[in-house]
């Protein structure tokens, strides 16, 4: 079924709530919720204006050009949002991220969803996007722990290596930290799912008219794909990254 436009306006006043206790506990994030929440919705008609198109011309090089857009932008908000050198950073998380997707969704619909195209818009390129932002959000907490949890305990990484610890024992610590912040999380959800929450693929499957059996299917299998690729991306990107981070004596660089 279809949101009228006055449904669509009545559920957009949902907005006045957060923004009503986010001014009265003055979080200075009212500004940053209105247009957060503006920026999305213009994206996201213009995106269903492209992909109309998109299923229509259903062509391989197409969707990949756009998975591959959509990898670079997350590989840069990934960036910004950690603060760290795009200049360095770029290439390798970019690397990583475009690994990660592209290996994961294509296995997915290749041997999950079992489709001889395995570059059909209306699975390639949805599939792409939902694994890319978890990865984007997985990495974002990746990166901001390891490499503040270096420059914190500088003192305790460089005991380690005048020490006798080799550059990879020294990192382990980091490492660790990284992956339990990052998808401590994502396993909390798991572990809940179905018994707190209905997951937002599962409840629009069934809004769209799936059977619930089916969308349980769908749902379990795409939190697999997701919390795979997440992995993956993580121990990449961070592989990748620290190769460009630290100078041939183990330190941290000064331009990260």
């Amino acid at each position: 079924m279809d949101i009228s436009f006055w449904g669509f306006m009545m559920g957009l006043l949902l907005l006045l709530i957060p923004c009503y206790y986010l001014n009265f506990y003055k979080t200075g994030l009212v500004k940053d919720t209105l247009i957060g929440a503006s920026r999305m919705i213009i994206q996201l008609f213009l995106i269903a204006i492209y992909l109309e198109y998109l299923f229509k011309w259903n062509n391989a090089w197409i969707n990949l050009l756009w998975v591959v857009v959509m990898t670079v932008v997350a590989a840069l908000t990934v960036l910004n949002r950690t603060k760290l050198s795009r200049s360095l950073l770029l290439l390798p998380a970019l690397g990583a991220f475009l690994f990660s997707v592209l290996f994961i969704a294509l296995y997915f619909i290749g041997c999950v969803v079992q489709m001889s195209d395995l570059f059909d818009a209306r699975y390639f390129v949805p599939i792409s996007g939902m694994i890319l932002g978890n990865i984007l959000i997985a990495n974002v907490i990746a990166l901001n722990t390891f490499y503040s949890g270096i420059k914190r305990e500088s003192n305790f990484y460089r005991y380690q290596l005048g020490n006798g610890a080799t550059f990879q024992e020294a990192l382990r610590p980091f490492m660790r930290d990284a992956l339990i912040k990052s998808f401590n999380p994502t396993i909390a959800t798991m572990t809940v799912m179905g018994l707190v929450s209905l997951p937002g693929t599962m409840t629009g499957q069934l809004l769209g008219g799936s059977s619930p059996s089916v969308a349980i299917k769908y749902q379990i299998m795409l939190m697999i794909a997701i919390f795979a690729s997440s992995l993956i991306s993580v121990l990449i990107t961070l592989w990748a990254t620290r190769r460009k981070a630290f100078d041939t004596n183990g330190l941290l660089k000064d331009t990260i």
